[in-house]
């Protein structure tokens, strides 16, 4: 079939929608920071990807781009009220996990404070999945 500028333009191309890149990864150990033996795919690597989202300091290290890494390490130790705090922590997880084509929104943000800690948890909206998160800062 020959290209002619008399064809309309539906029957000059053919639209290709692009497929979704697999998560197919190895498993991490975070408590000993070693790489395991395994390999994980769906639901197990996305909550491995968003844990390892938010402890990765954005900026940080090199063989990371710009859109990789979470910021709440700039947030730790500053004099801010408790609401711009929430806001702040609510902003930079979501930056942190939105760019990543797997995740379509995250919702759902609760922080509670015990003494010196802080728990965040969050829902991230992922296709037909629902993933519940909990991240102690």
């Amino acid at each position: 079939m020959a290209l002619s500028p008399l064809q309309r333009p539906e029957e000059r191309f053919v639209q290709v929608k692009a497929a979704p890149a697999p998560s197919k990864t190895y498993s991490l150990d975070f408590d000993t920071g070693e790489v395991g033996t395994r390999f994980i795919d769906g639901e197990e690597a996305l909550r491995q990807w968003i844990s390892k989202a938010i402890q990765t300091a954005r900026y940080r290290y090199l063989i990371y781009n710009g859109q990789y890494g979470c910021e709440l390490e700039s947030l730790l130790g500053q004099d801010i009220s408790q609401e711009l705090l929430k806001s702040e922590i609510t902003r930079v997880i979501t930056e942190a996990l939105i760019y990543d084509d797997r995740v379509q929104d995250v919702t759902g943000f609760a922080i509670t404070r015990d003494s010196d800690k802080l728990y965040v948890t969050f829902t991230v909206l992922s296709g037909e999945q629902t993933i519940e998160q909990e991240v102690t800062i």
